[in-house]
């Protein structure tokens, strides 16, 4: 199973206590997956469609605990790219489909003539908890991520601009971090922000894929935070073996031309310790001098060294 589906499965069994919600959930997903089917005679049906099973359960399941219709349901094989199972309900004129597409927000009546407006009907979608229905509603109904393990990427594909900006309205709302784009012929809203990510999917109630996306951030961030010690690390080693390798062509520089023996006693003692201890740190030599000396005091007499070569 993908990522996607795991979090429909768990969304799949989220039934809202509230009819309020039941209602902007159901408004969601047929805004999303479904599509007008005309039948003749100023009659409807409205067709909803999905590749994903729990989708299909969740949707038979509001359509008759809230309008008390029983959708039948068509199993098809998607004969394009991966040949998945493709599910397909009709709401037809005999379970009252326009009285459902009114309820929904859908279908309206302006000047005696019926309309189908795409944007979301606030007064369907009012409270807080509605608007959190609704989002989980058209992320059942066209929604999709990434496994994270491989990127963070949600989105949600609707038919028409307006009612991707309503949906990308409701997200700010929610202080989420989203996105609205063309492609071809539909509009996608997306989140590509792993931490907006964890805000939606807290949001609609997926906790379980929740916890999963963070424990894989939790990793991520581990990962990256050794390599970055390991680079560090790797940074330094290579930075005080180009110092060294600097000290020990001064400290050879004096010995052809003077002989170490002329530096003074200090400079001498560090010199001959250097030249040993050719991949030591500054901390490391100093620990090796007796009396000990700081890293400040090594460095010192080291550059000193350095200055004395480049005068002679």
């Amino acid at each position: 199973m993908s990522y996607s589906s795991d979090i429909k499965s768990e969304l799949a069994l989220l039934m809202p206590e509230k009819r309020c919600c039941m209602l902007s959930e159901i408004a969601g997903i047929l805004r999303t997956c479904g599509s007008i089917r005309l039948a003749g005679l100023n009659k409807v049906n409205y067709r909803l469609a999905t590749e994903n099973a729990a989708s299909a359960r969740k949707i038979i399941k509001l359509m008759k605990e809230y309008f008390g219709i029983k959708l039948e349901l068509v199993i098809s094989k998607n004969m394009v790219l991966k040949k998945n199972n493709y599910y397909e309900m009709i709401i037809s004129e005999d379970m009252r489909c326009q009285e459902i597409l009114r309820e929904t927000g859908i279908l309206k009546v302006r000047e005696g003539f019926n309309f189908f407006d795409y944007e979301i009907d606030d007064s369907i979608v009012h409270t807080k908890c509605c608007k959190r229905a609704f989002l989980r509603g058209v992320f059942m109904g066209s929604g999709s991520m990434n496994s994270p393990e491989k990127g963070y990427h949600l989105e949600i594909v609707t038919s028409n601009e307006a009612l991707s900006h309503n949906i990308l309205r409701y997200m700010s709302q929610f202080k989420i971090k989203a996105k609205c784009t063309g492609r071809k012929e539909n509009w996608v809203v997306y989140i590509k922000d792993s931490g907006s990510i964890s805000d939606f999917l807290n949001i609609i109630g997926a906790h379980k894929s929740l916890l999963e996306l963070e424990n894989v951030r939790l990793m991520k961030e581990m990962l990256n935070r050794t390599n970055r010690l390991v680079n560090c690390d790797s940074a330094n080693l290579d930075k005080t073996l180009a110092a060294s390798e600097k000290q020990l062509e001064a400290i050879e520089k004096i010995q052809n031309s003077r002989g170490i023996d002329w530096l003074p006693p200090k400079l001498r003692d560090i010199a001959i310790l250097r030249v040993s201890e050719k991949s030591a740190s500054l901390q490391e030599l100093g620990a090796m001098l007796d009396p000990p000396l700081g890293k400040s005091g090594v460095s010192h007499r080291l550059a000193k060294i350095v200055e004395i070569a480049s005068k002679l």
